[in-house]
């Protein structure tokens, strides 16, 4: 009888994957072009987003409800791929799921220290993600850094609203990133899974000494040691399959969340949550 080996595909359940809204679809289309065998699932709760803005009971309570839905699926793996959730209910979702739940808060602030020379670190995120300090504390538990926090309530609704390129994005892009830079940082996490949609006005405001740290990167690569540790990889003999699910609007979703995935998003679901 063959033995299996450790990097041997194992398992064709799919990861589950979920955001308020649309921004966790950066998570996933990296996630895809990395894992491109795995079967993923994705939930949007646009009936409640933005999570950035509420109390850290109400998105554990949201959480809880969205990842009993996908474990309906069976889903082998969880990724919060929201960086307000993942910094209030990871903690919580761990301790009582089965399975392995990734953050996208943890890998996010590995490679920052990785990438930082001056152990000066800049992070723009939501203000839950921002006044709950878990990047600061993460950070701080791998290396010893000065770390600037700067909250960016505005970047996700001009995002939204399809205002990328837009002069007015790039003068409140400017105006928010001013004391970070004034610190002198030479990385910049951005803390929020919309802000790769900016990277180019990111780039263009903090210059080529500043490294941008992409959270959904690092999170699609931690998944990737995951699912190798704990023998869980896809095999090409499973039919692949991408699902969409959401608690509001489906069809604005599939308008806005092309933009955020690698392709066009053409089915979507919505479900009835209990709250």
């Amino acid at each position: 009888m063959r033995i299996k080996t450790k990097n041997e595909t194992t398992n064709n359940n799919p990861i589950g994957i979920f955001d308020s809204g649309f921004g966790g679809l950066t998570v996933m289309s990296a996630i895809n072009e990395t894992l491109p065998l795995e079967n993923l699932i994705y939930f949007g709760d646009t009936a409640h987003v933005p999570y950035g803005s509420k109390s850290k009971n109400i998105v554990i309570r949201y959480s809880k409800e969205i990842t009993a839905f996908l474990i309906k699926y069976k889903v082998k793996l969880i990724v919060v791929a929201c960086n307000t959730a993942s910094a209030f209910a990871l903690p919580f979702l761990k301790k009582t799921l089965k399975m392995p739940v990734l953050g996208v808060i943890k890998p996010g602030s590995k490679a920052a220290v990785f990438a930082s020379r001056n152990k000066k670190i800049g992070v723009i995120g939501t203000e839950g993600t921002i006044n709950s300090r878990s990047y600061l504390r993460e950070i701080n538990k791998i290396s010893r850094c000065r770390v600037y926090q700067q909250a960016c309530p505005l970047l996700v609704p001009l995002i939204e609203e399809g205002l990328n390129d837009d002069k007015i994005t790039d003068i409140v892009v400017k105006k928010y990133l001013e004391p970070l830079l004034d610190k002198r940082i030479d990385t910049l996490v951005l803390g929020c899974t919309h802000y790769p949609l900016l990277k180019h006005i990111l780039k263009k405001n903090v210059g080529e000494k500043v490294v941008l740290i992409d959270s959904a990167k690092a999170t699609a690569y931690e998944i990737r040691n995951t699912l190798y540790k704990r023998c869980l990889f896809a095999n090409s003999r499973s039919k692949k399959f991408l699902r969409f699910y959401v608690s509001d609007n489906p069809d604005k979703f599939k308008t806005i969340g092309s933009r955020f995935f690698s392709k066009k998003i053409l089915n979507v679901k919505k479900i009835e949550m209990a709250c």
